[in-house]
């Protein structure tokens, strides 16, 4: 099943059922096996947006962690989940592998649903350590002397997030027997931040400190069997090292034995280093060295622009070919079955991220008071421009959110302007913070929500469909939701002036332009974009073109039953909430539907209809259009919408239906 026939390497991952099969290979079919993994990832990239730089980094780390645990016993979280690829080859997903990302195919995330391997669905950073730890103290409760092992493998990047802290704060006092892996690459999805990944630095860098450990690494390699006395002297050792150059470490000031740095790309080396760790009985840090990108050049000198890049043809161009490119080749033709390259002569619209990174750039242009703060996601929200221009105003935070909101607070006390650009569902881990230092003290704090809505193939994790319902609640804020292009730039300058708490949330889309003359932006004032005589259309959001399309034909009379003469409401505050223009359809006994790209309950029509029960106004002609009470699984954004039917072909019928029943 394994092995070389006359000189040709036989593939080992279309065979893989299981990674307890990995244990028949040799040290050098295991490192062919990572060039195969490689190759693998190539190929999908070339068909499809996938992580990509952070799954090159880590396929040697994956492969010594499933030859040294048994995780089908043994625990093992990933913490974010983006770099779960070699992990899902090699624990029999091979088959599938070309669907990742694609509706109704492998999650870009680990999945329980999908293997047993998987443990939990993780998609946000820093959450690893607790989880695992959670895991090894349940597991000593139930199973008692029957040990399991936790193992969390957490990135330099999510290391910077405050609730590792609190972590490692109660597992050095636990004492349990929990291996965290940092996996140091110098990165996270854009260059790390802060006084840590300094310190983390001064560990790669220190010459005498690396020529020290290289000399030690070599020593224990040559050595088969530590004994306790040998383990304690190099223990002992280290820790001199440690403390006389490194002024002590962070990491075991937390009660954790921190072991490395080692090389992460050396399968022998991590399988020896590992196999220590499991061995003690206490929290143990091993702390490994890789590059992201690793094996594909373009990666490893721009791993940021290779995080989830757009696809292209690099398989046979760019990638260093080896000796199983021959055999792998014939299991490309599964990824161009599964998804189509996209066309490099399309061109893009430009997108709602796109749009409010310019408005945000022109006012801090004309207003020294505005400053930008970000959690890591400086590319992701298209912030580099302002960060190369405003240096002293723009602020990345790391993987911190909320301490994103508290300090966006502090410099709002302070007189300054601040706009927190964050991702819908990662503002989620802020929510105590958006109460009590921003609500609560009523300070004009901008909330530039991105990714609100359907977040297409990053699935639940990711999707932004409950920020109407967190922010709702909240007294002094003023929440808005651009229709479309048009209101992006007006909706932030009305936002500068406002000196109250604003949040304004737009979908990871492009942005359209639905040709009118747009009224001037007025607190909690609704937009009449069509008129209607039979009911109206609310769209809350960047469902605009498709209200209008659906009134248009609605006007045509296509079934035969009679035109239907319906307007369209351009909302653009879920709060306030313009009820005098939104409910008049209701006092005059017409239907109102409304449009929304988040959950139902809680969300701007669930904001309408306590409204309408205000006035007590009769509802039975009120529909709500959104998402109910599910996760919305992954796959392309317009797909999603089509199978909740949030589209203009439901809102027909639905109006249709209304009108002749």
């Amino acid at each position: 099943m394994f092995g070389k026939d006359k000189g040709v390497y036989k593939l080992v991952l279309p065979t893989l059922e299981s990674p307890r099969e990995l244990e028949r290979l040799s040290l050098a079919e295991l490192n062919n096996l990572a060039s195969e993994i490689r190759e693998e990832l190539c190929l999908l990239y070339d068909h499809r947006s996938v992580h990509f730089a952070s799954n090159l980094g880590v396929v040697e780390l994956c492969i010594a962690l499933h030859t040294t645990f048994d995780f089908s016993w043994d625990r093992l979280i990933w913490d974010t989940g983006h770099q779960i690829y070699p992990h899902k080859l090699l624990t029999g997903r091979f088959n599938r592998f070309a669907t990742i990302r694609t509706k109704g195919g492998l999650m870009g995330f680990p999945n329980p649903e999908e293997s047993e391997y998987d443990l939990m669905m993780t998609g946000h950073a820093g959450c690893s350590i607790g989880t695992a730890l959670g895991l090894c103290c349940g597991d000593d409760l139930i199973a008692g002397s029957n040990k399991r092992h936790s193992v969390a493998v957490i990135g330099d990047g999510a290391l910077s997030s405050g609730v590792v802290y609190e972590a490692m704060n109660h597992a050095g006092g636990l004492k349990k027997n929990l291996t965290v892996v940092l996996n140091d690459n110098k990165m996270s999805i854009c260059p790390r931040v802060g006084g840590l990944s300094d310190h983390l630095d001064r560990l790669r860098m220190h010459p005498i400190y690396s020529r020290v450990k290289q000399k030690l690494h070599s020593l224990v390699d040559r050595t088969p069997i530590i004994g306790s006395s040998m383990d304690s002297f190099f223990g002992r050792f280290k820790n001199a090292i440690k403390a006389g150059l490194l002024g002590g470490m962070l990491f075991e000031e937390l009660g954790f034995r921190y072991i490395g740095p080692i090389d992460g790309h050396n399968i022998a080396r991590l399988q020896r280093f590992l196999r220590m760790a499991r061995s003690l009985e206490e929290p143990v840090l091993l702390h490994i060295f890789t590059e992201k990108g690793r094996g594909f050049r373009p990666a490893e000198e721009n791993p940021t622009a290779y995080h989830a890049p757009k696809p292209g043809r690099i398989f046979k161009t760019s990638f260093p070919v080896s000796s199983v490119e021959d055999s792998i080749a014939p299991y490309s033709s599964q990824y161009s079955q599964s998804s189509p390259v996209a066309s490099s002569t399309s061109q893009p619209q430009i997108s709602f991220t796109e749009h409010a990174r310019n408005a945000i750039e022109l006012l801090m242009r004309h207003n020294d008071r505005i400053c930008v703060i970000t959690a890591a996601m400086c590319q992701g929200n298209m912030l580099e421009p302002i960060r190369d221009q405003f240096p002293d105003r723009f602020f990345d935070v790391g993987i911190c959110e909320s301490h994103a909101v508290v300090f966006a607070a502090g410099l709002a006390k302070a007189g300054m302007l601040p706009i927190v650009d964050i991702y819908s569902t990662f503002l989620q881990r802020a929510y105590d913070q958006l109460f009590q230092e921003i609500s609560l003290q009523n300070l004009p704090v901008i909330l530039a929500i991105d990714r609100a809505g359907l977040a297409g193939p990053d699935g639940p994790t990711h999707h932004g469909v409950f920020d109407f319902g967190y922010l709702r609640p909240f007294p002094n804020f003023v929440v808005m939701a651009p229709a479309d292009a048009l209101d992006v730039e007006p909706m932030f300058r009305f936002a500068e002036h406002l000196e109250k708490p604003v949040a304004i949330r737009y979908p990871k889309a492009n942005a359209t332009i639905v040709e009118r003359n747009p009224e001037p932006i007025q607190l909690g004032k609704a937009e009449i974009v069509r008129n209607g005589n039979d009911g109206m259309i609310v769209v809350c959001g960047a469902f605009l073109e498709t209200a209008v399309e659906a009134a248009k034909t609605l006007g045509k009379n296509l079934d035969g039953l009679g035109r239907v003469d319906v307007g369209v409401i351009n909302a653009r505050f879920a709060k306030p909430l313009d009820t005098d223009l939104i409910l008049q359809p209701l006092r005059e006994g017409k239907f109102l539907i409304t449009f929304e790209e988040g959950m139902l309950i809680a969300g701007f029509g669930s904001a309408v209809l306590e409204a309408a029960n205000d006035e007590r106004l009769d509802t039975r002609r009120l529909r709500r259009f959104g998402i109910s009470d599910h996760y919305v699984e992954h796959g392309e954004r317009a797909e999603l919408l089509d199978d909740l039917g949030l589209n203009e072909k439901q809102l027909v019928k639905i109006c249709r239906e209304i009108m002749f029943r």
